[in-house]
């Protein structure tokens, strides 16, 4: 029976030519690599190296399954993908990734305004930051991401194999505590020269590549210096609470905040950024669930 593992090291082999180099790419010894490739030729009934060159070159037969080892070894790479796709065909459960600072404010009131139009089935969610929410879509490990987007911070799910909807919109506004006159505490472009405290995004957080892209050039003109940094839009929203910094924080978030007098804009609203709430999908079919969820969507 043929040992998939075997294809391996025949294209290990087939690309060095060198059973030595190849032995170690593979982590084994040279014997007990020899032995697979022979392993290989036998059940194959034909020799697919010329042993008697330096280095070992393919015989025509090797030349051959070359190719065929390629196929059979991107095949089995499609199969859990392709499995994927026809348990989606029957399934109710909607897989759904979205981003923190979504997941308790938009997405509630989102589905409930959608449940009123159309049926939705179960709901698994899964609340992460965008790079990770990016990965289970590269993955197929769910069939939609919810973030926020800005044309200028494009990311992993903006190509050609993905479309997106636009399902709402926000901003992000730089907030600084108030003071007890009600003027925030810490000023963007005020008249000091005192380094205003920023409460920045970590690098796997997508409002903060969405912030580096838009206001990061024009921050570089500015008296500022990084005093916190959180991959979490609700974490900078307790430190800006705490006096801390200016952070630029969703305004669905904060909108309470702000209308309680406990946040305030940190300067006026040139700095603000207008970003938009999308729902991204692989352009392939899904299941017929799904595909009613995304045509309610839209």
């Amino acid at each position: 029976m043929l040992n998939f593992l075997w294809l391996e090291d025949f294209r290990v082999l087939a690309a060095t030519g060198n059973f030595s180099r190849a032995a170690d790419e593979r982590h084994m010894t040279q014997p007990a690599f020899s032995r697979r490739i022979r392993a290989l030729e036998e059940w194959l009934g034909a020799e697919l190296f010329d042993r008697s060159t330096q280095p070992a070159k393919l015989t025509e037969v090797g030349e051959w399954f070359r190719g065929v080892a390629d196929e059979l070894l991107a095949r089995v790479a499609r199969v859990p993908g392709e499995a994927r796709i026809v348990a989606e065909a029957s399934s109710v459960t909607l897989r759904i990734a979205a981003t923190h600072a979504l997941s308790f404010t938009f997405l509630p009131l989102w589905l409930r305004g959608l449940e009123a139009r159309t049926t939705l089935g179960p709901v698994q969610l899964v609340s992460d930051v965008l790079q990770r929410c990016e990965a289970l879509m590269l993955q197929s490990k769910v069939q939609f991401v919810l973030s926020h987007s800005h044309a200028q911070a494009r990311g992993a799910l903006d190509g050609e194999a993905y479309v997106s909807v636009v399902v709402g919109h926000d901003k992000l506004v730089p907030v600084s505590a108030a003071n007890k006159q009600g003027k925030p505490l810490h000023v963007l472009g005020g008249k000091t020269a005192k380094a205003v405290p920023v409460l920045e995004y970590a690098g796997e957080s997508g409002l903060g590549r969405i912030v580096r892209a838009v206001v990061g050039p024009r921050l570089e003109s500015l008296p500022v210096r990084v005093a916190f940094t959180a991959h979490l839009a609700s974490v900078l929203r307790t430190m800006a609470l705490d006096g801390r910094g200016v952070a630029w924080l969703p305004e669905i978030l904060v909108k309470e905040d702000m209308a309680a007098g406990r946040l305030v804009p940190a300067s006026d609203d040139g700095w603000n950024v207008p970003i938009e709430i999308r729902l991204y999908r692989e352009r392939r079919a899904l299941g017929a669930a799904a595909e009613a969820f995304w045509s309610s969507a839209k």
